[in-house]
């Protein structure tokens, strides 16, 4: 028998959770979502408010006796990556995601979750709710389109808040408060390409690779995990198309900004004496980067498939490739004071063709505005080299960390009386809303936490149910103590 979601503790989180991951909500398609939280809170006798961009704002009143306390803003994004195996049959945009209990976790099958952060919109939807929760005047502000380029922040109409206290709950590490984050762009990168027929006698076969982790383009970056259309390019190069003999006719990889790409393919045309030297050197380089991988990564798998596209061969096979070989993706430089923590990272998205022109997608980040602008010149650079063209898109500033916070310091102390231990105090090489939120709404004073979820825009994401109780305790206690 199936244990349901919405019977863990704490209940009146789990049950929002479960209705939320009941409905389609990717970035830009928020509007169920959106409703849901609306229906809520006119069922609840809340002030609602929502701005032009689509933004919620719903008015919690305080606990009798504490009117006077400042008020919190609890906020969190409504829409979620949209990730899934190749071989999962799942319609985003109708199909309710298939989670379900495992143990102490609550994951899915093949596709993301939506922990991130569905988790936080419903911590805060049940804080308000919960008649054990003792707090001043609450704001739950539920952004939309956070994952492809936080357009709901940007956009926010300041007027429809009040407080100048914000608990973003979009954090995945128990134990860390975050206060700070990295800003980031992308860069996309065009390169035009012509066809022309292969070579009479010419064969195609179609190169995959598949089963990598992926994962979260900030958060997972510096796990030395391998990004799809990087293996790709080096497995192209390694069975000759570089030289011009093989022609490429068709390649594509990734298929989310923030997320590591996980699959790729390339359909080739090469004479019939190459195919048995071309599936060797596939072999070969499989072998090779499993171990160069390693533990980091160790499902990577390699295929040659004799089904190909119908597109004929690219004049710029060679060229687009060695572009890829070309461009960077993975942490660029590490912080000097924290230790792990990556300053500037790049992430090769997204590659495909579409009619005449080769399009490329990355996104970069950093904690130095002056740094990323570097690495997004040197992207500009490589495709200009190749005959191409960039478009610089997509900028979001990083949020300066702040140690003097007063809202910190009361985190660190109810930490301290739960616990026994400090917090972990850090910055995170991931874009939050809360430096844009702040621009917004100046004065604002900001701390993100939340609970234990791994995997976050992949298909891989799960969300500690333990983790997630200790982490709504916290966050009433917090409350409490504001209050």
């Amino acid at each position: 028998m199936s244990v349901a979601i919405q019977d863990q503790e704490p209940r009146l989180l789990f049950r929002h959770f479960e209705a939320l991951v009941a409905i389609p909500r990717g970035s830009k398609f928020e509007e169920a979502a959106r409703q849901y939280v609306i229906d809520w809170a006119r069922e609840q006798g809340f002030d609602c408010r929502v701005d032009s961009i689509g933004n919620v704002a719903v008015a919690v009143p305080a606990t009798p006796g504490h009117e006077s306390a400042p008020t919190v803003i609890l906020q969190g994004h409504l829409d979620i990556v949209w990730e899934k195996h190749s071989h999962v049959a799942l319609d985003f945009h109708k199909d309710p995601i298939p989670a379900y209990v495992d143990g102490d976790h609550i994951r899915t099958r093949g596709t993301t979750l939506g922990a991130d952060n569905g988790i936080g919109v419903a911590a805060a939807m049940a804080i308000a709710e919960d008649p054990d929760a003792v707090h001043g005047p609450l704001e739950l502000l539920c952004t939309i389109d956070e994952e492809t380029g936080m357009t709901g922040a940007f956009n926010l109409d300041p007027g429809i808040i009040k407080g100048r206290i914000m608990l973003n709950l979009d954090s995945e590490d128990e134990g860390t408060i975050f206060v700070g984050c990295a800003g980031g762009g992308d860069t996309s990168l065009t390169l035009p390409v012509h066809r022309s027929p292969a070579p009479d006698g010419f064969v195609s076969r179609t190169v995959k690779i598949a089963g990598l982790l992926g994962g979260h383009s900030g958060l997972d970056i510096a796990k030395a995990r391998g990004n799809a259309i990087k293996v790709l390019a080096r497995a192209l190069a390694a069975g000759g198309v570089l030289d011009g003999s093989i022609r490429v006719s068709c390649i594509q990889g990734g298929s989310k900004r923030n997320a590591i790409p996980r699959e790729a393919s390339a359909c080739v045309w090469m004479a019939p004496d190459r195919l048995e030297a071309f599936a060797q050197a596939i072999a070969a380089f499989q072998d090779l980067i499993r171990e160069e991988l390693g533990k980091a990564d160790p499902g990577v798998t390699l295929t040659l498939e004799d089904a190909c596209c119908a597109d004929l061969p690219l004049d710029q096979g060679a060229t687009l490739v060695r572009l890829l070989l070309a461009l960077p993706h993975g942490p660029l430089v590490m912080n000097q004071d924290l230790v792990g923590l990556v300053d500037t990272s790049t992430n090769l998205a997204i590659v495909g063709i579409e009619g005449d022109l080769a399009k490329i997608l990355c996104n970069s980040r950093s904690s130095v505005a002056s740094a990323m602008e570097s690495v997004r010149l040197g992207l500009k650079a490589a495709v200009e080299l190749a005959g191409g063209t960039a478009e610089l898109t997509g900028q979001y500033p990083g949020w300066r960390p702040n140690l003097d916070s007063k809202i910190l310091a009361v985190a660190k102390a109810v930490w301290r009386e739960r616990t026994g231990k400090d917090p972990e105090v850090t910055a995170i090489h991931a874009g939050l809303e809360c430096g844009v939120i702040g621009e917004r709404a100046p004065g604002m004073d900001t701390i993100s936490f939340g609970p234990d979820i791994r995997g976050a825009h992949s298909p891989d994401e799960r969300v500690s149910i333990p983790s997630t109780a200790r982490f709504y305790d916290y966050l009433k206690a917090m409350l409490q103590k504001v209050a």
